[in-house]
């Protein structure tokens, strides 16, 4: 085991060291919760909060400030972290891209909850510069000097304890990032018996829940814009991983218990971080990646191309979302689209019936992912604060451009429980929302912290992961 990087700070209950019996609504094992949507299939998480109310603990983290959203599965949940060493180091890495420059790019992020001021986005997002940055974040992309550490860490989510933290690589990264983010911004993901943990250039590691290492395989070194991320996906006996980059992009299927290569299929694509989202589709596991040249569907045994489909943006982020036989992807880089494609087609869908409807409004997000829930299918405008919410089945607005005043910015992926809508904003302010087809506030809270990170609902208790600190969120007793 490691040297601990994580520091315990107040921990307002502790519960007794008895069995904890994981269940159905006891699970949030891949970033957006069981099925990849942000919807909890149970309990009933508070609706207010702050510093002073409804904290159940609080723990300080250590590193860069990753964006790795926390998954749980039991007693226990898994974040990544990556931890400047100080440690000089002189040994050549490749030339980074360039910060502006042809070939795409991207801020790490539908994933995990992801990067990125609002460089080239619609509304005050447009501008090259980075525009507004909530908190003071911003670009940081010098080269690294000095070795870090990428660690897997594990936590009794419970009562905040540390159970183990391992380091995966040390190393130091042969790119720099953008400043909204560390190296670290991936999320792990888990089945109950295992972890998987993918750190993008420094490979991807698999390890049992007790924090013992069963296999690892390296991956290619990327070169990317604003730094890596991107979440691994599990579907059937596969892990999926991707790398969209500048120069060769490949999609990787690996055995889940073995690493084994199943199959490595190249990809014509420039840099995005959408997480490949699994479906069966008429009795066949399916995976769908959203990027800027086509949204393909990717046979899961074969790695062939079920169907493909273009019309998004480029440098694509947010994660698509499926219900009721529609797949719905969208993105809002330098252009903006909303687009709802029926499955079950075949080869190229361009332009085909099989596109329902599609919005191209400037109202569509460039990290956070949509939320697709009760039959409505919400977006946020670039990286704003600003909602628009749609018909699922017509792409008819509800409402669209409503903004939540108090916060922030919004680079986290919204998620439902018991019912309400949960916007977590950049600056510490999270909105309630009712499901609804207008706008309506149920609650509006604040904590002293700046959140990028997805949030993560078990039980009776939310999880946010901030840039200092961890808490969790429950009704006090």
């Amino acid at each position: 085991m490691k040297k601990l990087f994580l520091s315990q700070i107040a921990i307002a209950v502790l519960l007794g060291a008895g069995a904890y019996t994981a269940s159905g609504g006891d699970n949030w094992p891949t970033w957006r919760g069981p099925d990849i949507t942000g919807i909890s299939p149970g309990g009933n998480p508070p609706l207010e909060w702050s510093e002073t109310k409804n904290i159940k603990w609080k723990v300080k983290l250590e590193g860069d400030a990753s964006n790795s959203s926390p998954v749980i599965w039991g007693n226990k949940m898994f974040f990544q972290t990556s931890v400047d060493t100080k440690i000089k180091d002189d040994t050549p890495t490749p030339e980074q891209a360039p910060m502006f420059g042809s070939g795409g790019g991207g801020h790490p992020g539908g994933a995990p909850g992801g990067p990125g001021g609002r460089p080239g986005g619609s509304g005050r997002g447009g501008r090259p510069s980075g525009g507004r940055r909530p908190g003071g974040f911003g670009m940081s992309m010098s080269k690294p000097t000095t070795q870090y550490k990428f660690n897997l860490v594990c936590m009794d989510r419970k009562t905040g304890k540390l159970l183990w933290e391992e380091t995966v690589s040390q190393v130091k990264p042969h790119q720099g990032h953008h400043g909204d983010h560390g190296f670290s911004s991936f999320t792990p993901v888990t089945d109950g018996e295992l972890v998987w943990a993918a750190y993008g250039s420094r490979g991807i590691y698999c390890y049992d829940l007790d924090g013992k290492k069963i296999w690892s395989k390296e991956l290619p070194t990327m070169s990317t814009m604003f730094g890596e991320g991107g979440s691994p996906t599990l579907a059937g006996n596969a892990v999926i991983v991707l790398q969209d980059q500048r120069g060769e992009s490949f999609i990787f299927a690996f055995e889940k218990k073995t690493g084994e290569l199943l199959w490595k299929k190249p990809r014509d694509e420039e840099t995005s971080h959408a997480t490949p989202f699994p479906v069966t589709v008429d009795g066949k596991l399916q995976v769908i990646v959203s990027a800027t040249n086509f949204i393909r569907s990717y046979d899961v045994q074969t790695g062939d191309v079920v169907w493909q489909c273009s019309g998004q943006t480029r440098n694509v982020i947010p994660t698509p979302v499926v219900g009721a036989g529609i797949v719905y992807v969208t993105s809002g880089f330098r252009g903006n689209a909303l687009q709802a494609i029926k499955l079950g087609g075949k080869g190229d869908l361009s332009g085909s019936d099989a596109i329902v409807w599609q919005v191209n409004e400037r109202t569509t997000p460039y990290v956070p992912s949509p939320l697709l829930y009760d039959g409505r299918i919400y977006v946020c405008k670039s990286n704003d604060e600003i909602l628009s919410c749609y018909d699922a089945k017509t792409g008819e607005p509800h409402f669209v451009e409503q903004k939540m005043d108090e916060m922030d910015g919004v680079y986290a992926s919204p998620a439902v429980a018991a019912g309400r809508i949960y916007y977590v904003g950049r600056k510490g302010v999270s909105y309630v929302l009712k499901p609804s087809d207008k706008f309506e506030v149920l609650a509006v809270n604040t904590l002293d912290d700046k959140f990028d990170c997805s949030p993560a609902f078990v039980g009776d208790e939310i999880y946010l992961k901030g840039k200092q600190n961890l808490y969790c969120i429950a009704v006090s007793k």
